[in-house]
């Protein structure tokens, strides 16, 4: 049963969304086409720093990400406490650095005084930029129409360049999260492009493996890892045990190498409670498995409980995966 946006991606349940967008072209977002012998490489650095840099401007961080050739994954977390925390000026700087604002609002920053009838309908306008800037939908169209207008001017055409508005999936739990962000991190691997994460190129697992090679800080807007502490946001695990669990998964899932895993498995799995038979179909086949809500049956089945499905879509996959 198909559900307005407005009910998937509910905060009251999740501020966790794993999103994919998909060139629908024959010729490819990145990568080279074969048809043709054209490399669109280039355009994967091009939508990596769209899609980060646009990020920073959001209440919305960043936990995974992966650009492939046709298509992108994002891992996000929505924080919409942050927005709430910033100043009216700040909402406006950061709405002037995706958009050139109104009249009034390029008066502000620049100082001069406004009218009380003008300062009201700035209000306004500040108030309803707040809320975009907590707002999935309006991430995604910015980094997607960035990239359209881009690849369209270059290909010298016009059309759609994306298949369709973006899908999601709300990851109701900390082994959904998980799972999910191996996934994404895991595609270049799945696709034989790389045969370990530090050589997955583009890909959010690469970005922070790189910070900790070199010793610098991470991108700004990558959410930070920060284990089981309490009170504190961030993504509920530690990194070296998130590296570690990938890196381990890239060794289930690459064909050269299936027959020399290690028997041990990660502490984490035996943590949450995931098996190596389920986590290898975790990381594999994420978005075939589920629809729009991931997460264990129960939490699920009181998502559909809450959202009045009037028809409760199947639970096998979350009891089978999640126990």
């Amino acid at each position: 049963m198909t559900q307005p946006r407005s009910t998937l991606i509910s905060l009251s349940d999740t501020p966790y969304y794993h999103c994919v967008s998909r060139c629908v072209r024959q010729a490819f977002l990145c990568g080279e086409d074969r048809k043709s012998g054209k490399s669109y490489e280039h355009r994967r650095e091009w939508l990596e720093q769209k899609l980060l840099c646009t990020a920073d401007s959001f209440a919305i961080r960043v936990c995974a990400y992966s650009i492939m050739s046709n298509h992108y994954h994002v891992v996000l977390r929505v924080c919409p406490e942050q927005a709430d925390e910033w100043s009216f000026k700040e909402v406006v700087f950061r709405w002037h650095s995706l958009y050139s604002g109104t009249v009034f609002s390029r008066r502000f920053m620049a100082g001069e005084a406004l009218s009380t009838a003008e300062r009201h309908e700035l209000n306004q306008s500040v108030t309803i930029w707040r809320e975009r800037l907590t707002n999935i939908s309006w991430l995604m169209k910015i980094v997607n129409h960035a990239l359209a207008l881009m690849a369209n001017e270059e290909d010298q055409c016009k059309g759609h360049f994306w298949e369709s508005r973006f899908k999601s999936q709300a990851l109701l739990d900390d082994r959904a999260l998980l799972a999910c962000m191996a996934y994404v991190d895991l595609n270049p691997i799945r696709a034989k492009l790389a045969r370990t994460p530090e050589d997955s190129d583009h890909t959010s697992i690469k970005n922070r493996i790189d910070s900790i090679a070199k010793k610098t800080t991470p991108v700004k807007c990558l959410d930070d890892f920060v284990g089981i502490k309490k009170d504190v946001d961030g993504i509920p695990f530690k990194l070296e045990d998130y590296i570690d669990l990938v890196e381990w998964s890239g060794r289930i899932i690459h064909p050269n190498k299936r027959g020399f895993i290690k028997s041990d498995e990660p502490e984490m799995l035996s943590r949450l409670s995931l098996d190596k038979d389920a986590w290898h179909t975790l990381v594999t086949q994420f978005e075939q498995q589920f629809g729009h809500w991931v997460g264990s049956e129960h939490i699920v089945r009181q998502v559909y409980e809450d959202h009045h499905y009037q028809r409760t879509p199947s639970t096998r996959s979350h009891r089978s995966l999640f126990g």
